[in-house]
């Protein structure tokens, strides 16, 4: 099941009523860019486990650090390839039910 926000605030108040298996997450959004709602997620006890797959049109290095540091799982570059997007997302929830299986 899919839920979609229009921007980072927006997610966050969807965030209050169910924690997703899952985020994609875009850093160009109005309101509250990724890297904030990133934070927001990273700081909160509730939602601190979900994985998040950023995607976005900034490649730099800088960005992409900036990602991780905040805790972001993978970062993928547009365009992207369906294909590709598909195997993060099998690979970062297989970990993660790995991880919560040894917890």
């Amino acid at each position: 099941k899919v839920a979609t926000a229009k921007d980072g605030v927006d997610a966050l108040e969807k965030l209050d009523e169910r924690v997703p298996d899952l985020m994609l997450l875009d850093i160009e959004m109005p309101r509250m860019d990724g890297y904030e709602l990133a934070t927001a997620m990273k700081a909160d006890p509730r939602l601190r486990n979900v994985p998040i797959i950023m995607i976005t049109s900034r490649t730099g290095d800088k960005h992409r650090q900036r990602a991780f540091d905040i805790g972001v799982d993978r970062y993928l570059g547009k365009p992207y390839q369906e294909v590709e997007l598909l195997a993060q997302i099998s690979e970062v929830l297989e970990q993660r039910a790995t991880e919560s299986a040894h917890g």
